[in-house]
């Protein structure tokens, strides 16, 4: 049985279950629209006004970062603010952190992303070791390597979802 959830809270709230389970959270939302006949998607992230396009030589019009590019992005900007918020709790002195980071193809459709991370401040070795551990572990990070699963959101009422929604799996529902 599922729990009332108050107004306030549901707007926060991505789905409820029964009672024993976790409550997700909306910590982040993001709607991605097309809607001319090119590549170019205007993206609004919480207030945010942003654009992802692809270059011409792919039929794009160059006129926005890839989606690559925007994820390289959430990466090196995930990366940054992890670290410098780590090194402020912790009192360490890091005046600037940078982040270089690629998107690689290599043979039969492998890929990988390279991680150069500079640390500039008055850092022991040891205190350099954590940080990259922790920039090991970062949201973004961990999303990236798939440690965070991609779930089909709930549909919401008078609204069509034209994605195909899986079959119903156990404990859930199917309408």
């Amino acid at each position: 049985m599922s729990r009332t959830v108050p107004q306030a809270e549901q707007a926060e709230r991505t789905e409820t279950t029964d009672a024993g389970r976790p409550v997700y959270v909306r910590a982040a939302a993001v709607v991605a629209t097309s809607s001319e006949s090119d590549y170019r998607v205007d993206i609004r992230a919480g207030r945010h006004p942003l654009a992802a396009d692809e270059p011409e030589s792919v039929g794009g019009a160059d006129t926005a970062p890839t989606p690559v590019g925007l994820l390289l992005s959430a990466l090196g900007s995930c990366t940054v603010i992890t670290l410098r918020m780590y090194a402020q709790r912790k009192q360490w002195p890091l005046p600037e952190v940078r982040v270089h980071l690629a998107y690689e193809k290599g043979p039969d459709r492998a890929a990988r992303i390279t991680r150069r991370i500079e640390l500039t401040g008055d850092l022991d070795d040891a205190r350099r070791a954590r940080l990259l551990e922790i920039a090991d572990r970062t949201p973004v990070t961990r999303a990236v390597r798939g440690e965070v699963p991609i779930v089909p959101a709930p549909e919401r009422p008078g609204r069509h979802n034209s994605v195909p929604r899986p079959a119903a799996t156990e404990g859930t529902q199917s309408s």
